[in-house]
């Protein structure tokens, strides 16, 4: 039986994400869900309220797990959700995937950007979990905005 983790560093979860994770678990598999709240550092060395996740970020990310929760279950699917707060979402993703006996990870995800400057990005964080990752992972690509 397949066990799949929807995964998120904070962007909300796609639609082509949430289809990716359903086809893969189509034959009986459970869904877990993971988004990320972004802790943003630390200050001289030591934790700062003030970079934590704040209440509406918290909100924010349930929100989002709530919505995938509400569309796999409209496509016939169980799944379970959690938010956590990190600053390493690669290493977390990948922590819960082995948690949870996961066969493969589904991230929303940007274009790749240059090789140089892809480390800086925030946005970029999928390719870093498809990095380290021990299992599959399925990175579903938004599609590029269309200049007006």
């Amino acid at each position: 039986m397949t066990s799949i983790l929807l995964a998120s560093e904070g962007r909300p979860f796609s639609k082509a994400a949430i289809a990716q994770a359903s086809a893969m678990a189509a034959r009986g598999g459970k869904i877990h869900i993971i988004s990320i709240a972004r802790i943003w550092g630390v200050s001289l060395g030591f934790p700062n309220p003030w970079l934590l996740p704040s209440k509406q970020e918290w909100a924010q990310q349930r929100a989002h797990v709530a919505d995938a929760i509400a569309e796999l279950k409209r496509l016939g699917h169980d799944a379970t959700g959690t938010v956590a707060a990190t600053r390493t979402p690669a290493k977390r993703i990948n922590a819960e995937a082995a948690r949870f006996g996961c066969t493969a990870i589904v991230m929303g995800s940007d274009p790749r950007r240059h090789w140089l400057l892809a480390d800086f990005y925030w946005s970029q964080e999928p390719y870093r979990v498809k990095k380290r990752a021990k299992l599959p992972v399925e990175l579903v690509i938004a599609p590029e905005p269309r200049p007006h």
